[in-house]
């Protein structure tokens, strides 16, 4: 991971830190491809002390696990596509334990680059004029991280010239399954395409694929490949726009 100089005798402090946090019980593979993202991140910006906490899914208390990683002058970067509970809610309330010397950022989408390596993972995959496109995002009890995963299906639609729907692995309708039937119905004969909304591989990708679609197509990262340098650049932006704002008050 990238690591500061200090600013030794510049007369500046150095960069707050980036947190990269992930909640959740990660396969090897979900962890690679992750890694592989912060990677990026550190080595595009190497003048920054970039460093990722994993916060296992069965620890409520994301302030206490945050506070055991010493997260202190840092920006948390969520590495989650739409803030549910654990991001609007447990990283939240866990800035309070942890100072005002710790920013939060917004969760990754919905944005372009999203869209951008969401519509390359299909041009990959061979998509035909004729297919059927479904969005498959993991869901949420949040109805605004819903609606958020609905608007990325819009986005990607317009990207492609076709309508795109939005299918919920959990929590939410309509479940993927029954996305899937309700394309069969309406677009009898066509290739049931499926476009992961999910960061990584893992337990919700893997449900994806027996959802009953015709092909799925891969999550934005890998663990065999470097992540795209639209995703690394997003989590830079959301780093950016919360520091900028603590080093103001900082120096005010």
């Amino acid at each position: 991971m990238g690591r500061t100089d200090g600013s030794i005798g510049t007369g500046s402090p150095p960069p707050l830190r980036l947190v990269a946090v992930t909640h959740g019980a990660p396969s090897a593979a979900n962890r690679r491809a992750v890694i592989r993202l912060v990677d990026g991140v550190a080595t595009t910006r190497p003048d920054l002390d970039v460093a990722i906490t994993f916060v296992d899914a069965r620890n409520a208390d994301l302030g206490a696990a945050l506070e055991a990683a010493a997260v202190r002058n840092a920006v948390i970067v969520p590495l989650v596509l739409s803030a549910g509970f654990h991001v609007r809610t447990g990283l939240s309330l866990a800035l309070d334990r942890l100072g005002g010397d710790v920013g939060l950022a917004a969760e990754l989408g919905p944005d372009e680059r999203i869209v951008d390596v969401l519509a390359e993972r299909l041009d990959e995959l061979g998509l035909r004029e004729g297919d059927a496109v479904l969005l498959a995002a993991a869901g949420s009890n949040d109805p605004r991280a819903v609606r958020e995963c609905f608007e990325t299906s819009r986005r990607l639609g317009q990207r492609l010239g076709r309508p795109v729907t939005a299918g919920f692995i959990a929590a939410a309708i309509p479940r993927l399954p029954d996305a899937i039937e309700m394309l069969r119905e309406v677009h009898p004969g066509a290739r049931i395409v499926v476009c992961p909304y999910l960061l990584a591989p893992g337990t919700f990708y893997d449900q994806a694929k027996v959802a009953g679609a015709d092909v799925v197509a891969d999550p934005l990262l890998l663990p065999e490949r470097p992540a795209p340098e639209a995703l690394v650049d997003l989590v830079l932006d959301r780093y950016a726009r919360v520091g900028i704002g603590i080093e103001r008050r900082e120096r005010a």
